[in-house]
């Protein structure tokens, strides 16, 4: 049902959108079909699509691993900024290692740093109650901030022209995901966690016990869990899963850091988990579909013509329809809550 709810939500996303092609002059069917082909008809597409699919996965799973727990980690753009910088400042000290050394400690580097960041939000959540939604955007701010400062200065390149760190040495760099192309391993890294994440929220009693933690915080620790424990524990995981994006994407894609490399993945993440029902092997479907509209989006504007802002505006016209159709179930659920409580009061 899920499924068919989606397309659907597509399906509409389409029709309105062919709305908008016609205003602007296009020919709806090849605009479609640039879109499609543009983004997974050829292997300088699927290159593209791959690239971007990475950060967004690793982000993805960032926001769905606490929703397990009835969480909401808004803060995968901050989490990705600091585990950029922390592989960034190992990466700089790792020239002459050997490159598996080298690469390892730079993803371990941006584990460490995106987890610590997401620590911040989990234990204010756990000790004070602190609203996870709030404290996680607001450190995104904070964390860019952070971020601004160091490539502006103690890892500002020397001579440059504007805030950036140096470059990487070449044997930080992650190899290619197959040869001759431009995506690299973190993308298989990527979908290997998102399967194992499948497998341990779905069996046996880690899955279980999250379970318990998000329907009843009460009853769970009535059976002897720490909702304190399992918080803390999964922002930490969450947050080493953006903060591995953040390295990826430094050590993969730019091999510098500069401010603003994390783009909108943190965000496409939050969507990408939306659409996913925070499913983590759902999520990374979801991701690669992001990453074809992103590439396809692109591709269609070259050779249409089309203006940027309807091709944006058609971009996020599909991703709204997806997303609500997804979650008209919450929705539904929400609003009988909603009318229950009024009859409640009604009969008080």
């Amino acid at each position: 049902m899920t499924a068919l709810r989606i397309l659907a939500g597509l399906a509409l996303a389409l029709l309105l959108g062919s709305g908008l092609i016609i205003l602007g002059g296009g020919d709806v069917p090849a605009v479609y079909k640039t879109l499609l082909l543009g983004a997974f008809g050829d292997h300088a597409g699927w290159d593209a699509v791959l690239i971007k699919a990475c950060p967004i996965l690793l982000t993805s799973l960032a926001v769905a691993l606490p929703l397990r727990l009835g969480l909401f980690n808004l803060g995968g753009e901050g989490q990705m900024a600091m585990g950029g910088l922390f592989a960034t400042m190992v990466g700089l000290q790792m020239g002459g290692a050997h490159p598996v050394v080298a690469i390892t400690a730079c993803a371990l580097a941006g584990m460490v740093g995106g987890a610590c960041w997401a620590s911040i939000a989990a234990g204010m959540k756990a000790a004070r109650g602190v609203n996870e939604v709030i404290s996680t955007l607001l450190l995104n701010y904070v964390a860019a901030s952070i971020l601004s400062w160091a490539v502006s200065g103690p890892l500002m390149a020397p001579d440059a022209p504007y805030p950036y760190s140096p470059e990487l040495p070449d044997n930080t760099w992650l190899p290619a995901a197959l040869s001759g192309w431009s995506a690299h391993v973190g993308i298989w890294l990527a979908i290997a966690l998102a399967l194992v994440f499948q497998w341990v929220y779905s069996q046996g009693s880690i899955g279980m016990s999250a379970r318990i933690v998000a329907l009843s915080p009460q009853a769970a620790r009535y059976a002897g869990l720490s909702p304190m424990r399992q918080t803390l524990l999964t922002f930490g995981v969450a947050g080493g899963c953006a903060g591995l994006a953040g390295a990826f994407e430094v050590i993969g894609v730019k091999y510098q850091l500069f401010q603003g490399f994390m783009g909108s993945y943190g965000y496409d993440g939050v969507i990408a988990a939306m659409l996913g029902a925070a499913q983590p092997a759902a999520a990374a479907v979801a991701s690669i579909f992001l990453a074809g509209l992103k590439v396809g989006a692109n591709a269609m504007q070259r050779a249409t013509g089309l203006p940027v802002s309807l091709v944006e505006a058609l971009q996020g016209l599909i991703i709204l329809c997806i997303t609500v159709s997804a979650a008209l179930p919450t929705i539904r659920i929400a609003w009988a809550r909603v009318k229950a409580r009024q009859m409640k009061e009604e009969l008080a």
